[in-house]
């Protein structure tokens, strides 16, 4: 497995890359009420985005896994600058408040290690500093990976978590007249 990062992902590999995203990400459209499977038109801009840092695996010469990572929250347009701002104003000004855009490991190579290369990798840039993740209930509470995340984290060193925000959605179902 090799590892590159990419400010701005080549044009040659968008389809592959997109394929990849897709398919990892496919069974959350219809788990999660927010949408967490960007459209393509969204996965390209942000792919040709110089902002984002883009983190890609190869295996075998194909695609295995990608993440991206941004510390300009012009980039991640769901997430409130004003928030971080106040929250750590310090690491703020000093671009040290970083947004993991998404995680994306191939169905295929789940369990073979990736997603933690991709988060120690992450980690390279984001030491000493703040990255914020946000995961729907279903990868929370189902699959887990806030405490998979944390675990790998801390297998690197110190670090302290702590949920942010949580959002939910409710229903109000009106049964037909009777």
């Amino acid at each position: 497995m090799r590892m590159e990062t990419h400010k701005v992902l080549p044009e040659a590999v968008l389809d592959e890359a997109w394929r990849l995203y897709a398919e990892s990400f496919d069974e959350l459209r219809t788990l999660a009420v927010q949408r967490h499977v960007m459209p393509r038109v969204d996965f390209d801009e942000q792919m040709r985005d110089p902002r984002v840092r883009k983190y890609v695996i190869r295996g075998s010469g194909a695609i295995a896994a990608i993440g991206t990572l941004t510390n300009d929250f012009d980039a991640a347009p769901l997430i409130s600058p004003d928030y971080f701002r106040h929250r750590w104003p310090a690491l703020y000004a000093r671009r040290q408040v970083w947004y993991v855009g998404f995680y994306a490991v191939h169905p295929q190579h789940r369990g073979s290690g990736l997603f933690a290369s991709l988060i120690e990798e992450m980690v390279k840039v984001i030491v000493p500093g703040v990255a914020v993740v946000d995961f729907c209930a279903y990868n929370e509470e189902v699959a887990q990976l806030p405490r998979f995340v944390r675990g790998v984290l801390e297998d690197l060193g110190e670090v302290r978590t702590q949920r942010l925000d949580t959002q939910t959605y409710w229903s109000y179902e009106f049964p037909a007249a009777s």
